[in-house]
């Protein structure tokens, strides 16, 4: 017998609910039943990549839908968690509750009134703290300011991240001119590498060159993977036009010369 649909669906109860019956062995769905933690990592990654795009568009009504698909994967190893008896949906809430208090003691306490940079810097403590009574646990192993910057995040997000926490404890150039002379020297680096055949060496220097170019990126307090993503719509926007500039001439790409291309190009440049 299926299962009934939930009767007020703006009730995160009954999110909870259609979960639990998808997860169901008996009359459940096959394909949910058959997940893991580990199966599905990934969909939250493109889940929150969604909600990012719909924001960047500016569409309300795709970003509901994408904040809804981005709330299903929490309920989702919210609720195979509870089924491993490790936590539950509420235990989530719970967590992140109080932690949202103890990182504001300026609202929830009688801290002092913060302007935003202030909030910035103590959020930072805090969250140092939290590491620092997180490895109490482990007194083999001396915690590190890196520590907790997440394997999982884009590389660019997680090299500014790293960057940013060396930053704090000193370890950063004293001006953007430091951070360009470093570009230009992981640059001719990578020259020199091409001319050897040694590919691991050559990627070794490309990353080298992308760490660097992240770092200026934080340095100059700009966010990396917005400048990156605003860079890819603009190739897209001007190889269209490059596509569309081959479909009139009634000749194929093969027929243009790589200058006729870049005209096309430069074209479309000086459109925007």
């Amino acid at each position: 017998m299926p299962f009934s649909p939930p009767k007020d669906s703006r009730d995160i109860q009954s999110l909870l609910q259609i979960m639990d019956n998808l997860r169901t062995p008996e009359g459940g769905c096959p394909w949910d039943v058959a997940q893991s933690h580990a199966s599905i990592a990934r969909y939250a990654l493109e889940e929150a990549y969604e909600v990012v795009d719909a924001i960047d568009r500016q569409d309300d009504q795709d970003l509901r839908d994408e904040l809804g698909d981005l709330l299903l994967q929490v309920v989702f190893h919210a609720q195979m968690a509870k089924e491993r008896g490790a936590f539950d949906f509420a235990d989530v809430v719970s967590a992140i509750g109080t932690k949202m208090v103890r990182r504001h003691p300026h609202v929830f306490a009688d801290a002092a009134e913060r302007d935003a940079d202030t909030q910035t810097i103590a959020w930072e403590e805090i969250k140092a703290a939290e590491r620092a009574e997180k490895a109490a646990g482990a007194p083999d192993r001396i915690p590190s300011l890196l520590d907790d910057v997440p394997v999982g995040l884009p590389a660019l997000t997680r090299a500014e991240k790293l960057g940013k926490r060396a930053a704090r404890a000193g370890f950063d150039w004293p001006s953007t001119a430091g951070v360009i002379a470093k570009i230009r020297e992981e640059l001719d680096e990578v020259e020199d590498a091409l001319a050897h055949t040694d590919q691991a060496h050559l990627e070794e220097e490309l990353g080298d060159l992308l760490f660097s170019v992240a770092n200026l990126t934080r340095y100059l307090k700009v966010d990396g993977e917005t400048v990156l993503r605003a860079c890819n719509a603009k190739f897209i926007r001007r190889f269209e036009a490059v596509e569309a500039g081959v479909a009139a001439s009634d000749k194929t790409f093969k027929d243009h010369t790589l200058a006729e291309l870049e005209a096309y190009w430069h074209a479309a440049k000086m459109a925007e």
